[in-house]
């Protein structure tokens, strides 16, 4: 079963410096109860696809074509402010990147969790003692004495799991993070994975991981998509990716990941060139500009190839790096 399916979603932004292409032709879908990771370089579009998905596009974007489909029948690109309201929190939840930034510093963490109750008709009692079962879930210990104290009593790590606990209060169907392990430390981090591995099992949710860390996408999400440039040049299971990638650009970003290499470098790979111009795109495929397979009909726009399993890539040439070219 398709929890979240979205199909050719295309996203514009009008800026004082012309109209700027922010997401093209965009597709993937999240199963129910997997976890599937969205990974590229900054600027690839990763947030205004969750902006998109939440209906929290800002005034200047809008959704030029295309379609997110949730729970089958709902396309929430046609949805109403305030049945995006209800869907927020209740069907749709979200863990930020800075959990200082989104927990309220003035309000007790206690006081914050009986909020976003506020729809589950509970008495008092019954909030708090949900928001300690909870804490309780998310491993803080002593959560009776937490729930009065405020988020600068505790340590960053602590916050983040605090922000995934009010996150899943009301049991979502959906939840979406972004980056959550990027502002913690390589221990905090590991142990944040697990806990995540841990809740979705037990609450049966889906989980949109939004990361540029290969690491963490290889050891959380059961399948995975490739964003470049407001596009999915490929999508997968992360076996299939990580062990046969299609698109050229996908076999670069894997080479530049530093836990890949066989031995100490005097510099880090990298991809050579930049990002192209959003408001300029380059005629024909994206990547064009920064592959060394690009001939001319790479001039035109690639169609979406799909391959074994679930695999599909947006390339001219991906039976080409299957065969051994290097990209």
């Amino acid at each position: 079963m398709t929890l979240l399916s979205v199909k050719d979603l295309s996203v514009a932004f009008h800026t004082e410096g012309g109209r700027l292409e922010a997401l093209k032709r965009v597709n993937l879908t999240v199963p129910a109860n997997r976890i599937v990771g969205v990974v590229g370089e900054s600027g690839c579009g990763k947030s205004t696809l969750i902006n998109a998905i939440l209906g929290l596009l800002a005034d200047s974007g809008e959704v030029t074509s295309g379609e997110i489909l949730f729970e089958g029948d709902k396309d929430l690109t046609r949805l109403g402010s305030d049945q995006m309201r209800a869907l927020r929190g209740q069907k749709i939840a979200t863990v930020f990147q800075d959990p200082m930034g989104a927990l309220n510093p003035v309000l007790s963490v206690g006081r914050q969790m009986r909020d976003i109750q506020y729809r589950s008709g509970l008495s008092r009692q019954q909030k708090n003692e949900r928001s300690i079962d909870m804490l309780r879930k998310v491993r803080i210990p002593d959560p009776e004495r937490r729930l009065v104290q405020f988020p600068h009593e505790f340590s960053g790590g602590m916050k983040q799991r605090i922000a995934i606990a009010m996150a899943l209060m009301m049991e979502p169907a959906l939840l979406i993070a972004d980056e959550p392990t990027t502002a913690l430390d390589a221990t905090l981090e590991v142990a944040t994975i697990e806990l995540l591995k841990d809740l979705q099992r037990d609450i049966g949710c889906s989980v949109l991981f939004i990361s540029h860390h290969l690491g963490v996408i290889a050891e959380l999400c059961n399948e995975m998509v490739v964003m470049y440039a407001g596009e999915v040049v490929e999508r997968g299971t992360t076996h299939e990716i990580f062990h046969n990638a299609r698109h050229p650009y996908t076999r670069k970003l894997l080479a530049c990941d530093p836990a890949r290499l066989s031995r100490r470098e005097p510099r880090l790979p990298t991809i050579a060139g930049t990002l192209p111009d959003l408001r300029n795109r380059p005629q024909g495929c994206i990547f064009q500009p920064r592959c060394e397979l690009a001939d001319e009909v790479c001039r035109m726009a690639p169609p979406d190839a799909a391959f074994e399993g679930s695999h599909v890539a947006r390339c001219w040439h991906a039976e080409a790096t299957m065969a051994g070219v290097s990209p």
